[in-house]
């Protein structure tokens, strides 16, 4: 039977007239909403482990906007501290993670069967808004991919380059290899209980995996990836899964295939035209106007977001944009992004 949303008849292969559209951080601090809610919460993570609360932000744009789909409010650092990892958030700064830079770091973790115990708040965040969304919206439950997870747990947070990360995979790679494993089978149980309590669609977040090149982006941002995949078809074989190599550049070339993800998801980097040919081809592509529209607005976001629909219509596309809304960003702006994709 076919599914009446339109974000699933395009994971499905379907060409529609007009592309569903959702947006990375749609449920962010560009909103006020947003905004008095995490202050009611108190701090980020206890937003993220409210069941309640993180189900109101997650819903906050769907009642503005009328988006094609809710992503689960969550964090992709979230399963690193279900592993054991110590977590917490410097206001302004960002994530802060205990480093793993040794064999006694990755021993020290807990197994991976004793995540859901930290993670069943998220899974009831799911619930929820299985039961509150409006019938025509996709639920996308969400994990980071091992690769990207691996770099906060090295470096202890985020860095421009990923060093920490290439220096263990390159000079310890026994090390690195059992803790990607780790995170993989991790990253596993964790979309498959995302499953369980009422996702849709899943996707597979890899925002460094643009820094990985040639081989090393094979072995760690593919194969890793294509697991995940495997194992969650294997037990969920109707549950579309969107990934998203960021900055993979001509890597977009035949991910799907290698990976066996129902659409790959693409940052602004790469051009719509040459996606469509390139990518496309394989089946639906999920992008890519830049985010910097969200702020600047005028013309060129119209013009840009007209290009992208037009570049992609002859195949299954979902709107979105290349990468996370900014803080900064006008909601008028999204509005206009909207109603330039759905009205031409």
């Amino acid at each position: 039977m076919t599914s009446s949303k339109k974000l699933l008849r395009a994971l499905a292969g379907e060409t529609l007239d007009t592309p569903p559209i959702w947006m990375m951080r749609q449920a962010g601090r560009y909103l006020p909403e947003y905004r008095a809610t995490r202050a009611q919460a108190g701090d980020f993570l206890k937003l993220c482990y409210n069941p309640e609360l993180a189900a109101e932000v997650t819903l906050q744009p769907i009642r503005r906007y009328g988006f094609d789909a809710a992503i689960l409010f969550a964090d992709i650092l979230l399963l690193p501290q279900a592993l054991g990892a110590d977590l917490w958030f410097v206001t302004g700064e960002g994530p802060r993670l205990s480093t793993i830079t040794d064999q006694s770091g990755v021993t020290a973790l807990g197994t991976v069967d004793d995540i859901h115990e930290t993670l069943n708040p998220i899974y009831e965040t799911v619930k929820i808004l299985r039961r509150e969304l409006p019938e025509e919206t996709t639920l996308i439950g969400f994990a980071g991919a091992p690769w990207t997870v691996a770099t906060y747990m090295i470096a202890g947070r985020g860095t421009p380059d990923q060093a920490p990360a290439h220096k263990l995979r390159i000079e310890a790679p026994e090390v690195f290899d059992a803790l990607m494993e780790r995170i993989t089978l991790g990253t596993i149980e964790y979309l498959s209980k995302q499953i369980d309590a009422g996702a849709e669609v899943v996707k597979i977040f890899d925002s460094w995996a643009g820094s990985l090149k040639g081989d090393a982006f094979d072995k760690y941002a593919i194969e890793p990836t294509r697991q995940i995949i495997a194992a969650l078809k294997k037990r969920h074989p109707n549950t579309p899964i969107i990934a998203f190599p960021r900055e993979g550049g001509d890597k977009y070339i035949g991910f799907a295939k290698a990976t066996g993800a129902d659409c790959v998801a693409l940052d602004n980097s790469v051009d719509a035209t040459w996606a469509a040919e390139h990518v496309q081809v394989d089946g639906c592509v999920q992008g890519n106007l830049a985010s910097r529209h969200m702020v600047t607005g005028g013309q060129a976001l119209i013009d840009d977001t007209r290009a992208i629909v037009e570049a992609f219509s002859k195949g299954p596309h979902i709107f979105n944009l290349g990468h996370g809304i900014t803080p900064d960003a006008d909601p008028e702006n999204v509005q206009i992004m909207i109603d330039t994709v759905r009205g031409g």
